[in-house]
C-alpha cells in the first residue's frame, strides 16, 4: 500500500504543480488582458478627446464665421439704409426754400468746366428754382426740360455736343465708395 500511497502523493503533487502553473498562467493572461483593455480604453479616450477638441474647434470656427457673416450683413444693411435715407433726403431737396442757392452752386461749378454752356436742362418740377438760380448768378440761359434729371442740372454747349451733369444724386453716387468704409467704421463703433 505504500506504493499506492506514494503514487497517489506523487500524482497529487503533480496535479498541484500543474494547477499552480495553470493558476500562474491564468493570472498572467488576466493581467495581460486587463492591460490590453486599459490600453484600448486609454486609446479610445484619447481619440474621443481629440474628436471632441476638433469638434469644439469646428463649432467655434463656425460660430465665428456665422458671427462675422451676420456682422457683415448687418453692416451692409445699415449702409444700404444710410444711402437710401440720404437719397430720400436729397430727393426732397427741391422742396426746400434754399434749393435755388444749391442749384446756383451746381450751375456755377458746371460753368467752371463748361464755360460756354448755353442751355441748362433740369427736371420740369425744378424749373422755377433753376430760373431763380440763374438770376442769382446774373446769367441768362435757355432752360429745357429733362425729366430724367433730378436734384440738379445738365449744362449743354451751344452745339449740343458737349455737356456736363451736376446733380446731388450723382454726387452721392460718386462718393458712395468713399463713404462706405466710414459708415462701416461708424457701425462697428
Amino acid at each position: 500500500m505504500a506504493l499506492d500511497k506514494l503514487l497517489e502523493n506523487e500524482a497529487l503533487s503533480e496535479i498541484e504543480r500543474i494547477r499552480a502553473l495553470a493558476q500562474g498562467q491564468a493570472e498572467q493572461i488576466v493581467t495581460q488582458a486587463r492591460e490590453r483593455a486599459q490600453a484600448m480604453i486609454d486609446s479610445r479616450r484619447r481619440a474621443l478627446d481629440s474628436e471632441y477638441a476638433a469638434g469644439l474647434t469646428r463649432a467655434r470656427s463656425a460660430a465665428d464665421l456665422d458671427g462675422n457673416a451676420q456682422r457683415l450683413e448687418a453692416n451692409n444693411s445699415l449702409q444700404v439704409q444710410a444711402f437710401e435715407l440720404a437719397e430720400r433726403h436729397l430727393r426732397s431737396a427741391p422742396q426746400a426754400p434754399e434749393y435755388p442757392q444749391v442749384l446756383s452752386r451746381l450751375i456755377a461749378q458746371g460753368l467752371e468746366s463748361l464755360p460756354g454752356a448755353s442751355v441748362v436742362e433740369a427736371h420740369p418740377a425744378e424749373h422755377d428754382a433753376v430760373h431763380q438760380a440763374l438770376a442769382q448768378l446774373g446769367r441768362s440761359m435757355d432752360v429745357r426740360a429733362n425729366p430724367q434729371l433730378a436734384t440738379g442740372v445738365r449744362l449743354v454747349s451751344p452745339d449740343g455736343k458737349t455737356s456736363i451733369q451736376n446733380t446731388l444724386l450723382g454726387r452721392l453716387e460718386r462718393v458712395r465708395g468713399d463713404l462706405a468704409p466710414q459708415i462701416s467704421r461708424l457701425v462697428a463703433e
